[in-house]
C-alpha cells in the first residue's frame, strides 16, 4: 500500500469525530454507545479486509467485549506482536484523547499493514473496560486477554499499548514530570510536551530499543524512550500493566496523559483539542515500528 499522509490525517479526524463526537461517552452504563463503538471498529476493520473476532467476558456482572484481528506470520506465526488500545471512556468525558485518539491510530496502522505479512503474527486488539470502575480489578479487557494468552502459552513477544496519543504542546514547561521520579533525575526529563513517550518496565528494554529504531524510520516526531521500575506507579496506568503482570514485554505509547493534557477525564476532552498532524506522525512511526517487530 502507498502511504498517503493526507489520507491518514483525514481518517484520524473521522475516527475521533465518530467515537468522541457522535458516540460520545463510552461505558458499559451506556450500552447503546458501546454497541455503536463495537460496530464502528468492526466496520473499519472489515473494510480493511480483516475478519473480526469478539472476545466476550464477565466484567463486574456485566458483559464486556474485546475486538481482535490478526494477520498470521509467514515463518514464525507462533510469535505475536500485539497492538492494543482501549475503546471505553470515563462517564465524565467524551474521551477524544482518552482514548479515541489511540483507537484511531490503531485503526489506521491496521489499515496500512493490511496487506503486509511479516514473519511474525500481527494481532490488534480493541480492549473494553480500561477505565474506572474496572481498572485494576481484574475486569479490564486487557487483563482478560493477557490472562487467556498466558493460559494458552501464547508467545507475545511484544505488546504495544496506545494510550492517549493526540495531545501535544510547544510552550515551555508544558510537560510535567511524574511525582514518583526522584528530583535528582528531573533535569534529564523533557519539559516541553511535543513528543511521544514509549515507556516500558525494566524487563521490556529490548522491545523499547527495537520499537524506537523502527519508529524513527517512519516518523519525524520526537520520541522519548525510557524504561523504569514498576514502582513508578504512573507507568502502570494503562493496559500495558496487564501484560507485565503475565510476564510479557510491553510498552505504553503515550502523550503522557495528565502530565500534559489539562482535559484529562474532563468534559473538555473533545476532538477539537487534538493535533492531527502529529497524530499522523504517530501513526507513521508506529506502523514502521510494527513492521520492524514483525520481521
Amino acid at each position: 500500500m502507498t502511504i498517503d499522509s493526507t489520507e491518514i490525517r483525514e481518517h484520524l479526524v473521522k475516527h475521533v469525530d465518530c467515537l468522541a463526537g457522535l458516540i460520545g461517552i463510552r461505558t458499559l452504563h451506556h450500552p447503546a454507545a458501546i454497541e455503536a463503538t463495537i460496530a464502528y471498529i468492526t466496520q473499519q476493520w472489515t473494510a480493511s479486509g480483516y475478519e473480526v473476532q469478539q472476545q466476550s467476558y464477565d466484567a463486574l456482572e456485566a458483559q464486556a467485549t474485546n475486538l481482535i484481528v490478526e494477520t498470521r506470520g509467514s515463518k514464525r506465526p507462533e510469535q505475536i506482536v500485539l497492538l492494543g488500545a482501549h475503546y471505553d471512556s470515563t462517564p465524565t468525558t467524551p474521551g477524544a484523547d482518552d482514548n479515541a485518539s489511540a483507537v484511531a491510530v490503531m485503526l489506521e496502522v491496521a489499515r496500512i499493514l493490511a496487506e503486509h505479512q511479516g514473519q511474525r503474527t500481527l494481532r490488534c486488539v480493541a480492549f473494553a473496560c480500561e477505565e474506572a470502575p474496572f481498572f485494576n480489578l481484574g475486569a479490564m479487557g486487557s487483563q482478560h486477554h493477557a490472562r487467556e494468552a498466558r493460559k494458552q502459552n501464547e508467545q507475545i513477544i511484544g505488546m504495544l499499548c496506545l494510550e492517549m496519543v493526540g495531545y501535544f504542546r510547544d510552550d515551555p514547561h508544558s510537560q510535567q514530570i511524574p511525582e514518583t521520579i526522584p528530583k535528582i533525575f528531573h533535569p534529564l526529563f523533557p519539559t516541553t510536551g511535543n513528543f511521544l513517550a514509549a515507556v516500558g518496565n525494566l524487563r521490556s528494554w529490548s522491545l523499547n530499543w527495537n520499537f524506537r529504531r523502527g519508529f524513527k524510520q517512519g516518523s519525524q516526531l520526537p520520541l522519548w524512550s525510557l524504561n523504569l521500575p514498576e514502582r513508578v506507579r504512573e507507568i502502570r496506568r494503562s493496559d500495558n500493566s496487564s501484560f507485565w503482570d503475565q510476564n510479557y514485554p510491553a510498552l505504553m505509547l503515550t502523550d503522557t496523559s495528565f502530565l500534559r493534557n489539562p482535559h484529562y477525564h474532563q468534559p473538555t476532552d473533545t476532538p477539537d483539542t487534538l493535533d492531527y498532524d502529529r497524530m499522523t506522525e504517530v501513526t507513521l512511526g508506529v506502523a514502521a515500528a510494527v513492521k520492524r517487530l514483525l520481521g
